[in-house]
């Protein structure tokens, strides 16, 4: 809303008073009452007084107007009225950034199983200065169940789910693919990422759960000490079980 009146003249104007405003769009002077404009001023209030007529206002909403995604910055065009059903306030140039974005930031709809809780509240008690992401997705743009982002390394507890057609064939075969995009993902991004088989695991029992947590202790412990490369390439779709950490439990011991 731009008035074209002085606050002197708002001041002395009745409710019923016409005051000149401009058009946003076509800048032509219009008279509207008072009494709209002091709606109009309120900040809970959707009708701005911003155009002369119902034509402007449809021209208005219906011009594009350039914007930066979200996600990736780039700018694009868009309408004005899309511009204002959105109640977050981001704007994304295609579904493929809106999905990646959405999916990154997600607070609800995630799963954890009480083997990954537990072995968060340990882990954070066993390192207390260590920073660790559980189940995030702002690493690699997919969700990690641990990640220590000073150390580049990541755990994926993988139960029945991965290995066995428990729903079916085709959700294995998905749930398959999506453990080799991480692995490419971690390789690309330089995180040695350590994939343990918890399938074995029927239910959660916390003495069983402590061989697992010993084999994260003793990989986290390795790499602190720098008896552990920074960087471990491992061939995409490998899968570390308890047999494969053997050496490292005996270390442990």
């Amino acid at each position: 809303m731009k008035p074209l009146y002085t606050k002197n003249e708002f001041k002395e104007a009745k409710s019923r008073d016409s005051l000149p405003l401009q058009c946003q769009r076509c800048k032509n002077t219009f008279l509207i009452e008072k009494h709209f404009i002091q709606k109009a001023i309120a900040p809970d209030d959707h009708h701005k007084c911003e155009y002369c007529s119902t034509q402007c206002l449809n021209a208005s909403l219906n011009s594009p107007t350039y914007v930066s995604c979200t996600r990736c910055g780039q700018e694009f065009k868009k309408q004005l009225k899309e511009i204002a059903k959105s109640k977050s306030g981001n704007h994304f140039c295609s579904k493929s950034c809106a999905a990646i974005w959405n999916n990154t930031h997600k607070k609800h709809g995630t799963r954890r199983s009480k083997l990954e809780k537990w072995l968060e509240e340990e882990l954070i008690i066993l390192y207390p200065d260590l920073e660790f992401h559980f189940n995030r997705k702002d690493a690699i743009e997919s969700e990690l169940d641990i990640f220590i982002p000073s150390l580049m390394l990541a755990f994926e507890l993988n139960g029945i789910y991965h290995y066995e057609p428990i729903h079916g064939q085709k959700k294995l075969d998905a749930v398959r693919s999506n453990d080799k995009r991480k692995f490419a993902a971690c390789h690309e991004a330089r995180i040695s990422l350590c994939s343990i088989d918890t399938s074995h695991q029927k239910y959660f029992k916390e003495q069983r759960a402590m061989k697992f947590l010993k084999i994260i202790q003793n990989i986290i412990d390795a790499r602190l000490s720098d008896s552990y490369p920074a960087f471990r390439l491992f061939p995409v779709g490998t899968t570390w079980r308890l047999s494969d950490f053997s050496d490292l439990d005996s270390r442990g011991n």
